[in-house]
């Protein structure tokens, strides 16, 4: 290079393809843009896989030995939040093999709020229920929007504990940047060779190392292997909130057919008060559920608002202890007791349901794991784990090429300056010149006295 000439050497061209470019451009931004969006959806999805066995655990008196014997009837229970609660009636009893009754109690005259706004059901009594003996194991009063810890946790995980209205698309919308997060990150790991040394980068953690380069492996070997536990996760996680997704997918795997809307279904109110009064006729609808499903391992049912003429009795089983794929649910006119047929997949039984329809009815045991019993709750727990880890360690790599790279090159430059600065300066050196070297001088140049 030429003294004073500031001309940079030519840039070095990158030996990836424009696809590779713009592949780790969107998971760089899109990663660094919904990283905390992806970190609190996973640590609470973590966190709420286990709140059944947790809460077991916590309250142990919730657990009630599974008796061969018939459960409370809705009447039985009716009766025993009246002798408690004179002001409140029955709103909706759920129950588990193996543990209590959970009865919610509404106020008489009910004070409907919107929908969201972090998740409330408004004031209300919660009974826990022996389900053999009736007798009351615990009572919780909730105020107008407390919640109980899981349930905080569960607004976490599907609006950020933010108004529902803004949190809800935020997550909906996050979760699937994340998916396309996992698709460019595997596109990102796939090494261009394969050999020992890639093949140890891709699969195996080199414990040993430096922090830099564990925290990379954690990046991408973690990141390979929960992959596919993810991209379940994730992806069954948008059906809950995205319409067009979930109708989209709902017609691919039905080979073409649309996805049934939701319609609420109504009681005839011109036969209120002609044959039966609310407490028999839940009674008779739920001896018509359970004379179809004796060995059903858990149940959810509303009473109807007797404030509300329209309104119905909905029923739904679970026949198998844990999982919700193959439930079945009824809904009854409560005035006349004539069943209502819905139309939507979670109404059709399982065992002659489309594959399609199978596949939705199984959504929500493939987000949570236990599609695969207990086993597969486990995988669920540390997949979202991992993915709870994935924003951490990536933004730590960011980082570390993005700053700590510039500062010590700026570090090394001022050390280099240092060091010329303390040698000592360099003494020129003498040149010695033999008399052989001597200058031969002209004649008329030697001056004569």
């Amino acid at each position: 290079m030429i003294p004073g000439n500031k001309t940079s050497p030519p840039k070095k061209k990158s030996k990836d393809s424009l696809f590779n470019r713009i592949n780790k451009w969107l998971h760089l931004w899109l990663g660094l843009v919904s990283g905390i969006i992806v970190l609190i959806v996973c640590i609470t999805g973590c966190v709420w896989v286990f709140n059944e066995e947790i809460t077991g655990l916590l309250e142990p008196e919730t657990k009630v030995e599974w008796q061969n014997k018939p459960v409370l009837k809705p009447s039985q229970l009716t009766d025993i939040a009246a002798k408690l609660y004179a002001d409140k009636v029955p709103a909706y009893a759920n129950y588990h093999q193996g543990e209590v009754i959970n009865l919610s109690l509404r106020d008489k005259v009910e004070k409907r709020g919107r929908r969201g706004g972090g998740g409330r059901r408004g004031g209300g009594v919660l009974l826990k229920v022996n389900p053999y003996t009736g007798e009351v194991i615990s009572k919780e009063v909730r105020k107008p929007g407390e919640t109980d810890f899981f349930r905080f946790i569960l607004n976490g995980h599907r609006f950020l504990w933010m108004p529902y209205e803004i949190g809800r698309p935020i997550v909906n919308y996050g979760t699937m940047v994340f998916v396309v997060l996992l698709i460019t990150g595997l596109i990102w790991w796939y090494p261009k060779k394969w050999n020992k040394s890639t093949r140890d980068k891709s699969f195996k953690i080199k414990w040993g190392a430096s922090f830099k380069r564990v925290n990379l492996d954690l990046h991408n070997v973690l990141g390979f292997y929960s992959l596919l536990f993810l991209l379940a996760i994730a992806l069954s996680g948008m059906i809950y909130g995205i319409k067009w997704y979930s109708e989209g997918l709902y017609w691919v795997t039905t080979a073409g057919e649309k996805l049934p809307e939701f319609r609420r279904m109504e009681s005839d109110s011109l036969q209120a008060g002609k044959f039966y009064t609310p407490v028999q006729a839940m009674d008779a609808a739920w001896t018509k559920v359970i004379a179809k499903h004796p060995k059903s391992t858990g149940f959810y049912y509303s009473f109807p608002d007797t404030k509300l003429a329209k309104a119905t009795i909905d029923i739904t089983v679970y026949p198998t202890a844990g999982q919700y794929y193959n439930s079945q649910g009824y809904s009854f006119d409560q005035h006349t007791l004539k069943e209502l047929k819905r139309k939507d997949p979670y109404s059709v039984p399982y065992n002659e349901a489309s594959v399609g329809q199978k596949l939705r009815k199984m959504n929500f045991d493939i987000h949570v794991g236990s599609i695969l019993g207990f086993p597969g709750k486990v995988l669920a727990f540390l997949a979202s784990l991992i993915g709870a880890s994935l924003p951490i360690t990536g933004f730590l790599i960011w980082y570390g090429r993005k700053f700590k790279k510039k500062k010590g090159k700026s570090d090394s430059g001022r050390a280099s300056a240092a060091n010329l600065s303390d040698k000592p300066p360099v003494k020129p050196k003498l040149k010695v010149i033999t008399k052989e070297q001597e200058p031969v001088l002209a004649a008329n140049s030697v001056s004569t006295q």
